[in-house]
């Protein structure tokens, strides 16, 4: 390239993974569900995808390879890792803390710093242990102080370690997925419980960061935040009426609120929504998602790198520092995934000329992973797993991320 698009001097580079889609042999409300849900999911499949597709079970068994893995990070020039610790197998039973698993999660923590690469550490990413689910989760108010307790413990134990917390994974999608649309345990669809549950994770989040903050006052905590660009289709009326709506339920409800207790954010952004309000035989009807854009990935998502920038432009309203937390792609064959990154790392770098201040770039995911509901079948990974025998495959476009990195430009 005769002019390289240079990204500022400390910028990270990474990926991301969450412990329940790369770990294995996890025992949560999502295991359960799992279980209860297999053979449903592949029957709607119309039995492309078997029902062990669905079931979690060793996934990528990165509990015990993450030393591999993290040589492979290594070796693909990453300098950051976002990765979740599990709630359920710090604290299986209420109160109970496991010390073995402490241990654990110091190993894993101490093997990326070993490595040079800093580990950026989210709290909760979806799944709770099977005692929180039985007093309803996130619905129950209750739920608040003992993810507090278990914070307490978690930045007492690695505050030596860890400098970059995220106490919660995308609240946001949570709750549309769980509670409004219904596709998530617990599949409760009530909009008021939705708004219950969305205030309690709020509420959550704002504590762990009063919590982080008086354990260990240089640490920087912020919040991972799935973000969708969305745009009217044909740029009806009705269409462009019902978008600021939707953009701050989406988009910035969740981030409008807890910004004093944000000292960076992370933003996740994966595809791009053309929005229609339906109408007829006199009525509104329901909002639906048109997709008119031939570049798609594996799930059917629109690709769409321009919408990162208009993402990032807007979220400088909060004047805090932003790193890319996931941005990545379905894409089995690894055709599409070096010129996604190439074209959003293009439209971030746009960002950054343009004075947004962005400071790091995790793509989702390091491995292919448990995609939740939609089981095994979705292939994520930079680097791709053979699921019978575990092997681990760099795919090509892992070495060009690894170029990007290592030079530090585009």
């Amino acid at each position: 390239m005769n002019n390289p698009l240079k990204f500022p001097k400390n910028f990270l580079w990474g990926a991301a993974t969450s412990a329940h889609q790369v770990e294995g042999n996890n025992h949560n409300d999502w295991t359960e569900w799992e279980k209860e849900n297999a053979e449903r999911l592949s029957q709607e499949s119309g039995g492309k995808y078997p029902p062990e597709n669905y079931i979690s079970g060793r996934a990528c068994d990165h509990y015990n390879r993450y030393e591999e893995d993290f040589d492979l990070a290594k070796e693909m020039e990453h300098n950051v890792h976002r990765f979740s610790i599990e709630w359920s197998r710090i604290e299986p039973e209420e109160g109970k803390f496991n010390q073995d698993e402490i241990e654990h999660y110091r190993k894993v923590i101490q093997a990326l710093r070993a490595r040079g690469i800093e580990p950026f550490v989210t709290l909760w990413h979806w799944t709770n242990p099977i005692w929180i689910r039985n007093i309803g989760g996130w619905h129950n108010k209750k739920t608040i102080d003992y993810f507090l307790y278990y914070v307490e413990k978690i930045i007492h134990e690695y505050k030596d370690l860890v400098h970059f917390w995220m106490p919660l994974n995308e609240p946001g999608s949570f709750v549309g997925m769980a509670y409004i649309r219904g596709f998530f345990p617990p599949q409760k669809r009530n909009i008021f419980i939705a708004n219950k549950v969305f205030k309690n994770l709020m509420n959550a989040y704002r504590k762990s960061y009063a919590v982080i903050k008086k354990i260990d006052p240089k640490s920087e905590v912020g919040l991972s935040h799935h973000a969708i660009y969305m745009e009217p289709y044909k740029g009806r009326i009705r269409n462009r009426i019902i978008i600021p709506i939707l953009d701050y339920i989406r988009n910035w409800r969740f981030l409008d609120t807890v910004n004093d207790c944000n000292d960076f954010i992370g933003i996740q952004y994966y595809h791009h929504d053309l929005i229609n309000l339906k109408f007829g035989r006199g009525r509104w009807g329901p909002i639906e998602v048109k997709n008119e854009n031939l570049w798609t990935n594996d799930m059917g998502w629109e690709i769409y790198p321009e919408g990162i920038y208009h993402i990032l432009k807007r979220a400088t309203k909060y004047q805090k520092p932003i790193y890319i937390t996931e941005n990545g792609l379905a894409d089995a064959k690894d055709g599409k995934r070096e010129k996604f990154i190439k074209d959003h790392l293009y439209w971030i770098h746009k960002a950054i000329l343009e004075g947004v201040d962005i400071r790091g770039y995790f793509h989702w995911s390091l491995l292919d992973n448990f995609e939740w509901d939609k089981g095994f079948w979705p292939r994520f990974g930079l680097i791709e797993i053979d699921y019978k025998t575990l092997e681990r495959k760099p795919r090509p476009s892992s070495k060009i991320y690894g170029e990007i990195a290592k030079r530090g430009e585009l």
